[in-house]
């Protein structure tokens, strides 16, 4: 038995996601005592893996496999899977990895487990935590099914350097044309920013920046942080920003390291899609404003005056590094 893990990627490269899924299943392989296998699709450069303790990697090239199909990519991995022995398998929480896990967990007749945070608690039974109640609170699931699926969390158990050598083997899984019958016309994607998605801060504004002609200020403080743009489900209604920016339980959940709110009082749907940021930051002039309450920091005080401030402050303190 092994322990199989998928790594996904973004036009070729790995992304964090990948890294602290590997991560991750090598710390269960350890503590199964047995050997860490990635899949992955597509990926000519693997080399990366390596650094995370994949003991052996499969590759995956097939140009059928340009365009993401969650049935085929699930059967893959149910193959590598099955080639391997692998009783417990392991997938992120991107969307993709969201729309193969089902498939898959039909596939392996597999316990799943989806929003995992924790490494195992327990090995017999096998037990994991999970978010809950819209990231407001735990579980703790057991799995007593022979095969394991896994759906980790992004940014719950961070990344674990374990440098290995790895045994690289190309794996040709056979494809059903089936899985193919749907397709993408075109893909449109964002260049030239960091991704809500990706984004390890992200600087998210409300209604109370008054307009979108005052959105330069969270695209700079943005910028000198390295940071993803979001903002407030009103502020998407009202047309200021995209709703590609909209982040709150009925747009983007957000799972960033440190997540900056600025002008966003704080309502309920809101701090549910947000809640399960590691460090919540809210600057609103308005003591009483919800989201304190459920802030790590706060700043009381004029969003036009702290924020330009925290700009030059930080520019002053990137200079001197």
């Amino acid at each position: 038995m092994s322990v199989l893990v998928f790594a996904d990627h973004s036009d070729g490269k790995f992304k964090k996601t990948a890294f602290e899924v590997v991560s991750f299943g090598k710390q269960i392989a350890k503590k199964a005592e047995t050997s860490l296998v990635v899949v992955t699709i597509n990926v000519s450069e693997v080399d990366p893996l390596s650094a995370y303790g994949a003991d052996k990697i499969l590759k995956i090239q097939d140009s059928k496999l340009d365009a993401f199909s969650a049935k085929a990519y699930a059967d893959c991995i149910h193959q590598a899977a099955e080639k391997e022995s692998a009783n417990i398998v392991v997938v992120d929480s991107t969307s993709n990895g969201m729309y193969i896990a089902p498939l898959l967990a039909v596939k392996l007749q597999a316990g799943y487990a989806s929003n995992v945070v924790d490494y195992p608690s327990a090995m017999e039974p096998f037990t994991v935590k999970r978010k809950a109640f819209s990231s407001k609170g735990f579980s703790f699931t057991e799995i007593h099914s022979e095969n394991k699926l896994l759906g980790l969390a992004k940014n719950s158990v961070g990344l674990t350097e374990e440098a290995v050598s790895s045994v690289i083997e190309d794996f040709s899984p056979s494809l059903n044309d089936d899985d193919f019958k749907i397709s993408s016309a075109s893909v449109d994607k964002t260049t030239g920013t960091v991704t809500i998605a990706d984004a390890d801060t992200v600087v998210s504004g409300g209604r109370g920046l008054k307009g979108p002609e005052n959105w330069g200020m969270i695209e700079e403080l943005a910028e000198v942080l390295g940071a993803a743009t979001a903002c407030s489900k009103p502020v998407s209604d009202l047309g200021w920003r995209p709703h590609s920016e909209h982040v709150g339980q009925t747009g983007k959940p957000v799972t960033s390291n440190l997540y900056i709110a600025i002008g966003i009082s704080g309502a309920i749907q809101h701090l549910a899609g947000v809640n399960s940021s590691k460090v919540k930051v809210v600057i609103n002039n308005d003591a009483e404003a919800p989201f304190f309450k459920a802030a790590d920091y706060g700043i009381v005080g004029d969003a036009f005056d702290v924020v330009p401030e925290l700009i030059t402050k930080l520019k002053e303190f990137k200079s001197n590094q």
